[in-house]
């Protein structure tokens, strides 16, 4: 029988992380820290704090990752903690409500982000067929062979951060401009500096996410108690100081009455640099369209080894446990969820979807939290990174979470958010039927 191999090294890894958080998502969330915060300096003390909450989320799960070195992340830990039923409910919530619909959404913002050259991608149904094929090219190098995907999200993670890396560089020269010391007197004067922080704060957290996609597919990791630390670690303090560099540099750059005006839309620095100006739109766009690429091709990657993961336990539809005799990846599970997403494409919308996955990630994110509690006290749970004051950290966690999902209900439709509340329960008569079986 074939089975997944430990073929992914550290670069490899460090690429799928770095290519699913760091996007040019940023360049949409710098107007908007910037509005909320209401000056330069707050906008960046805002991108520091924003990754200092996830600071603890990512040393309680390389510690529960250290201690089960193996694919399906939240369902493994859910189910090594003895509670096999929140962990189908996990996977469940995962593959229908924001695992599959993140490929989409995606894939979606991508066919829209190249519309400057093709004005035809502004129509709805040409820009999902063109979704539709994004989605198909990349889901055939990961069928084939997990290493080939790994060095594909390698060259597109170097592509899509060779442009932030541009900017921070260039904006070193715009320090002393005078943007950085403005004050929007409007938003500072009625409001207490506590109030701007949160508020700039709570606007970067989506730039943020991604961090634990990499323990979908730790059974493919050589070395995974040294290799994953390093990765989960060291790359959310490398994300945090290139966010708080890359608002630094934008705000150099643009005037702050310009930089919230783009709120709702893309910032493009590179408009107010004279040497890029005459193209600066058409750079945007490739920047964007090479950075959604590459978020697509980690999200198709990694995200199916959790359905592979239950299904081999047997409390998951068997077909998604099938590996490819010749190369030994879990085809089957790649190419279904693969297909799910395609379906969204054809009949969802970005911003239903959007409310409609937010809340299950939330949900998902505290259970993983949670059963770390139960984990401490099994006699199998032999982690080799060990979390400092790991009960604070844990509850730190579970704060953030629960911020974020009060700022769900006031962020998003309430339907979308109900539709995800429904799907996640009709998971319970779904495993009584796998347990019984």
């Amino acid at each position: 029988m074939s089975e997944l191999r430990r073929e992914l090294n550290f670069w490899h890894a460090l690429a799928i992380v770095i290519g699913t958080v760091i996007g040019s998502g940023v360049f949409i969330n710098l107007p908007i820290v910037a509005s909320a915060s209401g000056s330069p300096f707050l906008a960046a003390l805002s991108w520091f704090l924003g990754g200092l909450i996830w600071i603890p989320q990512i040393i309680i799960i390389s510690e529960m990752a250290t201690a089960y070195p193996d694919e399906g992340f939240g369902y493994l830990y859910l189910k090594e903690a003895g509670y096999p039923s929140l962990a189908f409910l996990y996977v469940w919530t995962a593959f229908l409500t924001s695992d599959t619909p993140s490929i989409t959404i995606i894939a979606m913002s991508a066919a829209s982000s190249i519309s400057f050259f093709f004005p035809v991608l502004n129509e709805t149904i040409y820009a999902r067929v063109f979704a539709v094929i994004i989605i198909i090219i990349l889901t055939i190098p990961h069928v084939r062979n997990v290493k080939q995907g790994g060095n594909l999200q390698v060259i597109l993670t170097i592509a899509k951060i060779s442009p932030l890396i541009l900017l921070i560089f260039i904006g070193f020269f715009y320090y002393s401009s005078g943007n950085l010391s403005f004050v929007d007197r409007n938003v500072v004067d009625n409001n207490n500096v506590i109030n701007l922080i949160l508020a700039g704060v709570a606007a970067t957290v989506w730039s943020y996410a991604g961090f634990p996609n990499i323990l979908y597919m730790a059974g493919e990791i050589k070395n995974p108690q040294k290799t994953l630390p390093k990765v989960l670690i060291g790359s959310v303090i490398g994300v945090m100081l290139a966010y708080v560099l890359i608002s630094l540099a934008t705000s150099a750059i643009v005037p702050h009455v310009d930089l919230v005006k783009s709120v709702g839309s893309f910032a493009n620095p590179f408009l107010y640099l004279p040497v890029f100006s005459a193209f600066a739109a058409g750079f945007l766009s490739i920047t964007a369209f090479i950075s959604m690429i590459g978020a697509t091709n980690a999200c198709i990657m990694v995200q199916p080894r959790i359905e592979y993961a239950i299904a081999k336990d047997g409390l998951f539809f068997k077909i998604f446990a099938h590996v490819h005799p010749k190369y030994n990846t879990p085809d089957y599970s790649i190419m279904i969820q693969s297909g799910i997403a395609i379906l969204l494409t054809l009949i969802g919308g970005i911003e239903s979807l959007l409310g409609y996955f937010t809340l299950s990630y939330l949900l998902q994110n505290a259970l993983v939290f949670i059963s770390i509690f139960f984990l401490r006290k099994k006699e199998n749970y032999k982690p080799t990174f060990i979390a400092p004051f790991w009960k604070m950290m844990t509850i730190l966690s579970l704060l953030a979470q629960a911020f974020l999902i009060y700022g769900t209900f006031l962020a998003y439709s309430i339907w979308g958010v109900l539709s995800a509340l429904f799907l996640i329960i009709t998971g319970l008569p779904v495993y009584y039927y796998f347990s019984k079986k």
